[in-house]
């Protein structure tokens, strides 16, 4: 057993504020999550496994394995207990932002404007009046993927109260028509005329007479956003052949209140859970051999229904778990038994109750920040939480001294979902949802108590240890 008071993070609020903080700032994307955690186990000594090669009995016992945005990463014992089974926990890297659409560059009354869908579900008001950066992958043609990213370039502009008188009583945003960044000038009178023309500057489609006349023939040109982030990345725009690249807010993270116990910060949901979970693993692999064997996963695609080869309704962790009980020796119905025998902790956040909408949360049950954990329940199974994963849970938040705060949605409510009860679908393993709670959620700018996300760490250290 690992005392988790050796580990800073685990420890102290202060540690656990600053490790977060640096998560985020790394993390602008799925894709940079992914790579973050990679990053961090590294450096505590797991071992990058390549899917695409066979896994033998030689496998690394401390190791992980990447996905594009996901990634897998474990922790197992020289000596398997007969008795032992799997202790898993998901969470995800993806959040809400916009997304470029192939050939992003518009003309518009003498600026260039992003072409973007929304990807996810966002509070739409949240991303206007904030500087925004660029950040994803691109992909050439020889199927090279170079992660890049901006600092701050772009920007959805509000609309003026002067030119909209009703803008503070009932604002309405077309998520075509309004939710354009600006990122660029056009190159002067020229491209203005060409503009009002209907013709655009070079790597620019027009939309000059307003929505439903967007020009999408025109090729990426040299101001094109592509070109501006092959640049960035090094390659050249020739050999590019498509790229993921999305919105994230580029102010940095930071704590506040009378005695800095919040935490500002874009995409809470669902880093936080990924480094809650990080920083228990981190803790586990610097102490050595673990007690039974550990799994973490951190799927990508919650946000947009986890149907995806990333996602939690692929077949991502169902294929590693195989395949490390087959480097473990073991298959066919020892498998089934060693499966029957886990329990999965899905981690994702959560809400608090919001005092300045009381209503919209369950009249009895009215979880806090700073009360620790959330423990989700839903009738509906919109979170897969039962009585017998429960008990695995309750048990490590007491060995870790951590508090367990219960969540309900109001019954006039609907109730979100998570990867919980695709994972116990897919696999037919006893799983409980917990996360950490957020004011904000989905805002580009969420908030939470910088000692619930500790907790839920420190639960999760003890639940890895067999609580």
């Amino acid at each position: 057993m690992t005392d988790p008071e050796t580990a800073p993070a685990l420890r102290d609020d202060d540690a656990y504020a600053d490790s977060i903080i640096d998560f985020v700032t790394a993390s602008p994307t799925s894709y940079h999550a992914a790579a973050e955690v990679a990053r961090r186990l590294d450096a505590v000594g797991l071992t990058a496994v390549d899917e695409r090669e066979p896994w033998g009995t030689d496998l690394p016992r401390r190791g992980y394995t990447r996905r594009d945005g996901a990634i897998i990463a474990w922790l197992l014992p020289e000596q398997l207990d007969a008795a032992a089974g799997l202790r898993i926990v998901g969470a995800h890297t993806d959040s809400p932002a916009l997304r470029l659409k192939p050939r992003a560059a518009m003309v518009r009354d003498g600026v260039q404007v992003l072409n973007v869908e929304v990807y996810g579900g966002p509070l739409l008001n949240s991303f206007l009046d904030r500087e925004l950066g660029l950040a994803g992958r691109l992909t050439t043609f020889d199927g090279t993927t170079h992660l890049v990213r901006t600092g701050p370039i772009a920007r959805v502009a509000q609309v003026a109260p002067h030119l909209d008188r009703s803008v503070n009583e009932s604002l309405h945003l077309d998520k075509q028509a309004h939710l354009l960044p600006l990122w660029t000038l056009t190159s002067g009178k020229a491209s203005d005329a060409a503009a009002a023309a209907g013709t655009a500057p070079a790597g620019a489609a027009t939309d000059a007479a307003g929505p439903g006349n967007d020009a999408a023939s025109a090729l990426p040109g040299p101001d094109a956003p592509e070109h501006y982030l092959c640049e960035l990345a090094g390659i050249d725009p020739a050999d590019l052949a498509f790229c993921d690249i999305l919105t994230y807010p580029t102010e940095a993270p930071a704590r506040f209140g009378r005695n800095g116990e919040f935490l500002a910060s874009s995409r809470l949901d669902n880093l936080s859970s990924v480094h809650s979970a990080l920083v228990a693993l981190e803790a586990l692999a610097r102490a050595g051999d673990p007690t039974g064997p550990i799994v973490f996963i951190a799927n990508d695609h919650e946000e947009v229904g986890s149907g995806t080869r990333t996602g939690a309704a692929g077949p991502f962790l169902q294929t590693v778990l195989s395949r490390l009980a087959g480097a473990m020796g073991i298959t066919g119905d020892a498998y089934a038994a060693l499966l029957a025998r886990s329990v999965c902790v899905s981690a994702d956040a959560g809400h608090a109750a919001h005092p300045n909408y009381p209503q919209l949360h369950d009249p009895a049950v009215r979880p806090v920040l700073g009360g620790g954990p959330l423990l989700k329940i839903n009738a509906q199974q919109r979170y897969a939480t039962d009585a017998t994963a429960v008990a695995t849970w309750a048990r490590a938040c007491r060995t870790a001294a951590v508090p367990s705060q219960d969540f309900v949605s109001n019954n006039a409510v609907p109730c979100g979902t998570t990867i919980g009860p695709l994972t116990a679908t897919r696999l037919g393993i006893p799983t409980v949802d917990v996360g950490q709670g957020l004011l904000s959620m989905h805002s580009q700018r969420e908030m939470c108590a910088v000692t619930d996300g500790r907790g839920l760490a420190r639960a999760m250290h003890a639940y890895w240890q067999g609580a």
